[in-house]
């Protein structure tokens, strides 16, 4: 029933699924928790493939959120789950449809199920980019834009790399005292492992505050960003703040080292606190403000600004799958629009020789180079430099990204630029 609420609760309320599992699976036992992670997470990264499924059984029959939800989950496990008998599936789907008080859907969902176990559905698109919009279940429109932006066969891989189930990527925090050898370090970033799954182990160190889970790419920004790790630090978007505690780890030893973080409203400022309790932080000065307007600090006053940006999160999709649902087509002109506006007032506060990084957790080409290239139109006191990233992932401009399909991790953005002296 714990899936099955979260579903709805994401159909409803654009909630994110990022949010609820966690609160859910709080009550739930180890092996309930893992399966109503995986039926979760599943249905959202198969949703429309799913739903062109029962389209050939119900055809245009308008369907309740719950009852259409119970259909995903049943047809998810037949399909896709082959340790999940069909009968089990078909039964748990109807039980979920009498406890969601839609008894009189009963009959339907047993129907329907049962037909999709027997028969093959026989999807028709209307072309290759709407066969990998159904298959790969990312609405049209985005698929197309990825097409525009690298080509057809990258779109393809992308898309796909989405509905992967992705490693799992962490960090130590503290002292050092934990035994990582199970674990497989990162080939991108120092200080980071691998596992294959989320264990009991990791969730039992994470709990006792001695990792940190944090994709590898959001952590090679942090480390990007502390590779010269003294005087003045800013984290201008800071939150949640696992990005500011690896540069805080870095800067540790340096006695003259400030670390500043902020973050627009209350409840990310809460947050930010929260991660830097767990980890055992207490070297960042914590600041609100709005970073589109202003920011509370003199001119030239940071050695080192992060501006690791509000952006769309199509880097992210892995993690987030319902990210791809929630999207619309002008969302990336609006978020270029407020980034490049907090990238123009952060750079105000970058001393003569210090450093800007800006970065996002998109691949979208109008969020990153498109920013970084009207930035430096304006900014004529600065100069673009190469960031302290590996030469895998940098471009021929001179920015690096990383891609979930080539390199296993989430898609992020990395520029670096430099105050003229």
């Amino acid at each position: 029933m714990a899936a099955l609420d979260i579903l709805n609760r994401i159909e409803k309320d654009r909630a994110f699924s990022s949010v609820l599992l966690p609160q859910a699976e709080s009550n739930l036992s180890p092996a309930d928790r893992g399966f109503c992670h995986e039926l979760v997470l599943g249905v959202l990264r198969r949703k429309m493939h799913l739903d062109a499924i029962i389209k050939t059984f119900v055809g245009e029959r308008k369907l309740d959120i719950a009852v259409r939800n119970a259909l995903r989950m049943g047809a998810y496990q037949i399909k896709w789950l082959d340790r999940v008998p069909t009968y089990s599936a078909i039964d748990e789907s109807v039980t979920l449809v009498r406890v969601a008080r839609k008894t009189s859907a009963k009959g339907f969902v047993n129907a329907v199920l049962r037909r999709i176990s027997t028969s093959d559905a026989l999807l028709e698109f209307t072309d290759e980019v709407d066969k990998i919009s159904i298959e790969a279940s990312h609405p049209r429109w985005l698929i197309e834009e990825w097409i525009s932006d690298f080509g057809p066969s990258d779109a393809a891989k992308i898309a796909a790399a989405n509905n992967e189930i992705p490693k799992v990527a962490f960090r130590e925090v503290g002292s050092g005292n934990v035994d990582l050898s199970a674990y497989t370090k990162s080939e991108f970033v120092n200080g980071a492992y691998i596992a294959q799954s989320s264990d009991k182990d990791l969730r039992d160190m994470a709990d006792a505050g001695q990792i940190y889970f944090q994709d590898e790419a959001s952590q090679l920004v942090a480390s990007a960003a502390a590779r010269d790790p003294k005087g003045r630090f800013l984290d201008v978007c800071a939150a949640p703040g696992g990005k500011t505690t690896l540069v805080a780890k870095a800067y540790s030893g340096s006695d003259a080292a400030l670390i500043v973080a902020g973050d627009l409203h209350e409840s990310r400022i809460n947050l930010l606190r929260s991660t830097f309790e767990r980890q055992r932080v207490d070297s960042v000065n914590v600041v609100r403000y709005d970073a589109e307007k202003s920011l509370p600090f003199a001119d030239e006053s940071f050695d080192t600004v992060l501006v690791d940006a509000p952006c769309s999160g199509t880097g992210t999709i892995r993690h987030n799958p319902e990210i791809r649902y929630f999207l619309e087509p002008g969302d990336f002109a609006k978020l270029a629009k407020k980034q490049l506006e907090i990238l123009r007032n952060a750079s105000n506060l970058v001393r003569r020789g210090g450093r800007l990084i800006y970065s996002t957790c998109s691949i979208q080409l109008e969020e990153n180079e498109a920013v970084c290239e009207q930035f430096l139109v304006s900014a004529t006191s600065f100069d673009q430099e190469r960031p302290d990233v590996p030469e895998t992932i940098m471009t021929n401009a001179g920015f690096a990204r990383t891609f979930p399909h080539r390199d296993g991790t989430d898609g992020f953005f990395i520029a670096e630029f430099r105050r003229r002296v």
